[in-house]
């Protein structure tokens, strides 16, 4: 087996981002459909976390327009933190 480099285990953490990602944006998804308006605030700022997630491994990946979608997205989910 050959010496790994810490850009490669740093490149293999990034790359593992994606999996985190999906199960707070569904976790996410599941409180703000919620009647009670708690879970629904809390779904927001979960999405605010999903965001932070999909935007570091945009930026690993060179997703660019998922770097952009996950602002805007952003933007959308600080309103409705907000308005509930």
């Amino acid at each position: 087996m050959g010496h790994r480099t810490m850009e490669t285990l740093m490149d293999d953490w990034l790359n593992l981002v994606q999996w985190p990602a999906m199960a707070v944006t569904l976790a996410a998804s599941w409180l703000v459909a919620s009647k009670r308006q708690s879970r629904r605030n809390t779904g927001f700022w979960v999405f605010l976390a999903s965001n932070a997630l999909w935007i570091v491994w945009g930026l690993h990946d060179n997703a660019l327009a998922l770097v952009a979608l996950q602002l805007g997205l952003a933007a959308m989910n600080i309103r409705g933190a907000m308005k509930t």
